[in-house]
């Protein structure tokens, strides 16, 4: 259990949430473990399957606390909206945002600013971890590279241009990932992104990684009371989840493509995890995605140190927070959207 701006997260699997007075009560096996009084609480969401009492869904409802309910691995189930809630404000909010390409680009360019220099935060670490097998000439030209975009990604103040820049970041980032690959280079190599149908191990890697990212990141926009289908930067497409596509893209080169690199270098994953289809397509088997879901699942309980808040929380926590962020920026709590710039 996690209390962050005026969030409170419940993590352990087997906690029940019940209310005694003007307290949430947390309870495993019948014993209470927590209490927190509801009026510090803005929301709550829980990762537990054992709930929560209907008096509490009713004193949120109620206060217009939010309270939503998502699965332990953090696939959204339902969100508790009492007569009256201050979601729909949130989101006549986003929805006029989304209307205005000012305001748009405004936050589009903080997500690309934060995609860009996580991008090459990833290539500085393998410089430095692994400097002596990689070619850190080539490297260190497109890490200057992408630094170079930084200042005109912040100061953009159109849509189109600000794609541009980022078409531009990306492949400079990408023509260097092969070089990030220190593992059976016979099997895991990169030319270019393939993505219908990944033509090459990594990418169906890569491909599987951005679709539980967007899963996640969706999940804990739905949380918030946010619409995860109206974006900034992705256009309104049906079926699309246009927000959590923005929202990933500050997340991409630290929780996906990094995470990719780590399987391979680590040896986690190998070639007979994956199938070789006619049509020249290549896709993780069964066997492969359990692997790899294992893994994900596993690098989402590590801890690091959010650079905003400066509080210690787990990886798979990161798209909440952002989430969190973002609800605040648009309530008018915050001047901006702080991206999430990974150190």
């Amino acid at each position: 259990m996690k209390h962050l701006l005026n969030t409170l997260f419940i993590t352990p699997e087997d906690i029940y949430l019940s209310l005694d007075g003007e307290n949430v009560v947390a309870n495993c096996d019948k014993q209470v473990v927590g209490r927190f009084p509801l009026h510090t609480l803005q929301n709550i969401i829980s990762f537990s399957y054992a709930g929560a009492s209907p008096a509490l869904m009713g004193a949120c409802a109620r206060r217009q606390i939010g309270l939503a309910f998502c699965t332990p691995r953090g696939r959204f189930l339902a969100r508790v909206c009492g007569e009256s809630n201050g979601n729909v404000l949130l989101r006549r909010t986003q929805y006029r945002v989304a209307d205005d390409p000012v305001q748009c680009c405004q936050i589009s360019r903080a997500m690309i600013f934060g995609k860009l220099f996580n991008a090459r935060w990833s290539i500085e670490r393998t410089r430095r971890d692994h400097g002596l097998r990689i070619d850190s000439e080539q490297l260190s030209s497109a890490s200057q590279q992408i630094y170079d975009l930084l200042p005109r990604v912040r100061e953009t103040v159109d849509l189109e241009e600000l794609r541009g820049l980022e078409g531009v970041g990306a492949t400079a980032y990408f023509r260097v990932f092969d070089q990030m690959i220190l593992g059976d280079k016979e099997v895991f190599f990169f030319h270019s992104r393939s993505r219908r149908p990944p033509l090459d191990a990594v990418n169906a890697m890569l491909s599987f990684a951005y679709s539980l990212l967007a899963h996640d990141c969706a999940s804990a926009l739905e949380s918030v009371g946010l619409d995860s289908y109206v974006g900034f930067l992705h256009r309104d497409r049906p079926g699309r989840t246009s927000l959590a596509l923005d929202l990933m893209e500050e997340l991409r080169p630290c929780m996906a493509d990094r995470f990719v690199l780590t399987l391979i270098n680590n040896r986690q994953i190998k070639a007979s995890d994956f199938l070789h289809m006619e049509s020249g397509a290549i896709l993780l088997t069964d066997d492969g995605r359990k692997t790899f879901l294992k893994n994900w699942q596993e690098k989402k309980k590590e801890e690091l140190t959010h650079p905003y808040l400066g509080e210690k929380l787990p990886w798979g926590m990161i798209p909440y927070m952002q989430s969190l962020l973002l609800a605040r920026y648009l309530r008018g709590d915050l001047d901006a959207y702080p991206s999430f710039l990974w150190k």
